[in-house]
């Protein structure tokens, strides 16, 4: 029997009467949420995790093939659910995370009562009339760069990614986390979160969501918003004044405020 808790690596903190899951994006832990976690803990019974691979989680439990699509890393969302024996939750989730838990929702909607997408995108790249931010081509050479110079990678990255040169701690931070991760398994990682394609999952959507886009964001356009808002069935679309794709840490006020407004709290 796997013992879930200690392989993604749960913790379970704070009050309230309903839960909220946050779950990280690529390359970093649930260290990235502390600034919703002070905003939201004494709200809500806060659910937080590691996925496989990354933070104080088991690497020990990583099997390339049940993490080959994004449907591992939902079922892993769906067993630490089932763990703590928790239904309806407010599931918090960070780019690729944002289609995880959209996956999750599908195989197991009791278990959500809301999603929010925080720079999410369904495809990341651009095709035909789709706008996803990257051509196929440029997204390659990232990833062939990612396997032959991964520090390399995190380094040019990491300030891309967060945008925010004002802020140059928060690259820092991001690269960090980079870093920290194992990259064999963040290779295999990163082509599954830029090689999926979830646009035809969206429309088998019941939970209703909402989608938190930055006016600039290099990996998640304002138009996948659109095209999310658009094809999503109870799907709300904000447009945050932030830039970059981690406003969970680049503007933590403005999202703590979008979230809040959307579930209608103080």
């Amino acid at each position: 029997m796997v013992d879930v808790i200690k392989r993604n690596n749960v913790r379970v903190i704070g009050e309230g009467t309903r839960t909220m899951v946050l779950a990280h994006g690529f390359g970093c832990d649930q260290n990235v949420w502390r600034y919703l976690i002070n905003a939201f803990k004494t709200r809500f019974r806060l659910v937080l995790f590691d996925y496989v691979g990354a933070g104080q989680s088991d690497l020990d439990a990583y099997n390339p093939v049940r993490y080959n699509s994004l449907d591992g890393y939902a079922k892993d969302i769906i067993e630490i659910l089932d763990a703590l024996n928790i239904k309806a939750t407010v599931f918090v989730g960070h780019s690729v995370s944002s289609m995880i838990g959209l996956r999750a929702s599908i195989m197991r909607p009791e278990l959500f009562e809301s999603l929010i997408f925080v720079t999410p995108s369904p495809c990341y790249i651009n095709e035909d009339d789709y706008t996803g931010g990257i051509s196929k081509e440029d997204l390659e050479a990232l990833l062939d760069m990612m396997d032959s110079n991964y520090l390399g990678w995190s380094g040019t990255m990491a300030p891309l990614i967060m945008g925010n040169p004002e802020k140059p701690e928060l690259s820092e931070e991001l690269n960090s986390n980079f870093c920290a991760t194992d990259p064999e398994i963040a290779r295999e990682f990163a082509r599954v979160t830029f090689l999926s394609d979830n646009r035809k999952d969206l429309k088998n959507v019941v939970v209703p969501s909402l989608t938190l886009q930055c006016v600039e964001d290099i990996l998640a356009p304002v138009a996948v918003g659109h095209y999310i808002e658009k094809n999503t069935p109870g799907n709300t679309l904000y447009v945050m004044n932030a830039s970059g794709h981690c406003p969970h840490l680049s503007a933590p006020e403005e999202t703590v405020e979008a979230i809040s407004a959307y579930l209608g709290i103080n």
